[in-house]
């Protein structure tokens, strides 16, 4: 069976399985970039955090899912600040270590 171009490149959304383990990968590289220690019911509070963000954004993350600093402007605009406040560190430095984890 033959796909069309757009049909190939036009991927259903992940389960809300794959977006947890995103979700959880990409704060966990974000932490060991930052290179402090963050309790880990504090990471578990974050992670469910980011995870309703990126539900609630789900079908505009899934448009730009090829685009990852378009994806990393967005973590920074609507993820970053809370996540800063809920761990007690810097929203720039956090913001800068997420992008680097997440090649944005």
């Amino acid at each position: 069976m033959a796909f069309s171009k757009t049909e190939k490149h036009n991927e259903n959304l992940p389960t809300a399985r794959k977006i947890r383990r995103a979700c959880n990968k990409e704060l966990y590289r974000t932490v060991k970039r930052l290179k402090i220690w963050i309790a880990p019911d504090l990471v578990r509070q974050g992670e469910e955090m980011y995870y309703k963000k990126v539900i609630g954004n789900l079908v505009w993350i899934g448009e730009n899912s090829s685009n990852r600093k378009v994806l990393a402007d967005w973590w920074h605009d609507e993820v970053s600040e809370p996540l800063a406040a809920l761990w007690g560190v810097d929203r720039e430095q956090l913001s800068q270590a997420f992008r680097e984890a997440f090649g944005g």
